[in-house]
């Protein structure tokens, strides 16, 4: 290997990327995010309540602690699968190796989840599942900042975002239209694996020379894991807004299903929560392109950030204080709008506070610790709001108070325009 392709792998990339690039790579997030969101929005919410008799638990408590458990696992597996890509001298690079490994087993632990015959191998299941997804989750995110040079990320952060939400759209769509948990689970997987085939199988990822990775030594590589706040300031305030905004929208989503059911006594609630994520889809699919390309063409990411962040606080108020079916798909369509934004322009915030090149995939797995974390502590707040402290209006009181947290602490990043 020559020593510009060497370099290549930890340099910081200057080359636009080119339009089939962005939509292989897309493809590839949007197919683990529908992985992770057929059984977060349908499947384990119906496993939950056909387990709940007899277990002395009530359905709420239970999707808690399941979902809780696996997001621990993903709060571990992030980071842990984007320090070894980091470190992979592979020939086929340092990315594509965990891709492919990560979507198949995947795949393959979405089946075994189909099987589960009672609480404790559901957990068992979800938990696997979110261990193997988030290897191919972090080399897919970690690939941005290894191939997009700065001025291009706003848009390739939007396309990326655009395809989480049909991610999540194709996941619930999916698990809603199989038939059954287990043909729901079998469509989820195979999706997974077939989308991230164009990207694996088309595009060379830069190979890091055996020269360039530093020694090994564990306890090397487990300090790497603690990003001083004091060190990286922004790096820090930038990971607790991104896990405030995070932590409301996943209080909002946790018991949607049972919302509408329970509280709306609407009449199909899995159709109901299909329709509100499509229109959630909708209006954020008109807003992450666009506001991630307006952030590249004005050099400015923190007001976007901000704003997004207030508009979605706003929206998530208007569903404690309106709690009927027009007033949820309002609700859906404004939080669509701001979630957009902030996905696209986050990210390249994100990116834009890395340290080191050599840590992308490792430092991009800490902060998307701030995406994990908020599926453990979501359920934690959620559950004892909903059965003792005032039910779903104080719920979306409290999630529209954090992500208002969230927006005013961007603030606080002073190394970004």
């Amino acid at each position: 290997m020559t020593t510009a392709r060497a370099s290549a792998a930890l340099a910081e990339p200057a080359e636009r990327v080119g339009r089939g690039w962005t939509a292989a790579l897309s493809l590839a997030n949007g197919a683990i995010w529908v992985g992770w969101f057929g059984p977060l929005q349908i499947l384990l919410a119906s496993q939950a309540g056909d387990f709940a008799a007899g277990s002395g638990m009530s359905k709420e408590t239970m999707l808690a602690w399941v979902t809780g458990a696996g997001a621990v696992v993903s709060l571990l597996a992030n980071p842990f699968f984007g320090a070894l890509s980091d470190r992979t001298t592979s020939r086929w690079g340092r990315r594509t190796p965990w891709i492919v490994a990560g979507a198949a087993a995947g795949a393959l632990c979405l089946l075994l989840l189909a099987q589960a015959d009672g609480p404790w191998t559901m957990t068992l299941g979800w938990c696997l599942v979110q261990l193997t997804l988030n290897a191919a989750f972090a080399a897919v995110t970690a690939a941005v900042p290894d191939r997009v040079p700065r001025f291009q990320r706003g848009r390739v952060g939007g396309w990326l975002g655009a395809a989480q939400i049909l991610g999540v759209v194709g996941g619930t769509g999916l698990a809603t239209a199989a038939g059954g948990i287990g043909a729901g689970y079998a469509a989820c997987a195979v999706f997974t694996v077939v989308g991230v085939l164009p990207y694996v199988g088309r595009y060379e990822d830069p190979r890091l020379p055996a020269d360039d990775r530093p020694p090994w030594s564990w306890r090397t590589f487990l300090a790497g894991f603690w990003l001083s706040p004091r060190r990286h300031p922004d790096l820090g305030w930038a990971w607790l807004t991104r896990f405030l905004i995070n932590l409301s929208n996943s209080l909002v989503l946790l018991y949607l299903l049972y919302y509408l059911r329970d509280r709306l006594h609407y009449a199909d609630p899995a159709r109901g929560v299909l329709i509100l994520t499509a229109v959630n889809g909708l209006t954020l699919m008109a807003t992450v392109v666009a506001g991630g390309a307006w952030s590249d063409r004005v050099g400015r990411r923190k007001p976007f950030v901000v704003w997004s962040g207030v508009l979605m606080a706003v929206a998530t108020a208007a569903l404690a204080a309106r709690q009927t079916w027009p007033g949820a798909i309002v609700a859906s369509a404004v939080l669509g709008i701001g979630f957009g934004v902030f996905t696209s322009v986050d990210f390249a915030l994100m990116t834009d506070v890395l340290p080191k090149a050599l840590d992308r995939g490792k430092d991009l797995g800490v902060i998307n610790v701030a995406n994990a974390l908020p599926q453990v502590a979501a359920p934690a707040l959620a559950a004892p709001i909903v059965t003792y402290l005032g039910g779903y209006r104080v719920l979306y009181l409290v999630a529209a108070a954090v992500g208002l947290a969230g927006a005013v602490l961007v603030g606080r990043i002073r190394g970004v325009e």
